[in-house]
């Protein structure tokens, strides 16, 4: 209802009627420039202006159309080259966190290896130390030794030689000779 009341003051309130003298008439330039109006319309539809504007909206819209379909499709593109991406990210980064954990697995090992290999070598050097102490210790031993006998062998020979007269060494001699040959055959 509303629509029909605005449609009927809108043509109630045309210049048209509101120009003086007959609306059909040739002095009337409402009528002249309505005329016109009308011919430029009839003009317009002869030429199908209306639909080569329809055509050239159409193919604009078809443009349009396809531009959001290109940019929809390098958007999916753009989505799948990025969850590639993320997803190579995450694989370098989980075989970086592998090669971190090896290195540190290795650290550890090496770090045992050298304490293993110094316990050894430490234990080698108190074998050696040990072994040079013991033939240090033999060399002191013989060396006393040697010295006692010595120091005996210097003192037998001045207890011998005050009390012993030329026979009884020539009887120490043969029976120490005699001894030699029986231990020797």
């Amino acid at each position: 209802m509303r629509k029909l009341a605005t449609l009927f003051a809108l043509t109630a309130a045309t210049p048209a009627f509101a120009a003086s003298g007959p609306f059909f008439s040739l002095t009337n330039t409402d009528f002249i420039v309505t005329m016109a109006f009308i011919l430029f319309i009839l003009v317009l539809f002869y030429f199908k202006v209306p639909s080569l504007l329809g055509g050239m909206l159409d193919k604009r819209a078809e443009g349009i159309q396809s531009e959001l379909d290109e940019a929809r499709a390098l958007r999916e593109e753009a989505q799948t080259i990025l969850a590639s991406y993320e997803r190579k990210q995450k694989e370098v980064q989980e075989q970086a966190d592998r090669i971190v954990a090896q290195a540190k697995d290795e650290a550890v090992a090496a770090a045992e290896q050298a304490k293993l290999d110094l316990q050894a070598s430490i234990a080698r050097r108190l074998a050696a130390a040990e072994d040079q102490i013991a033939s240090a210790e033999a060399s002191a031993v013989k060396e006393v030794r040697d010295q006692a006998i010595t120091v005996a062998v210097a003192a037998a020979d001045a207890v011998i030689a005050q009390g012993m007269t030329a026979t009884d060494g020539n009887k120490l001699i043969d029976a120490a000779i005699a001894e030699v040959d029986a231990k020797l055959h």
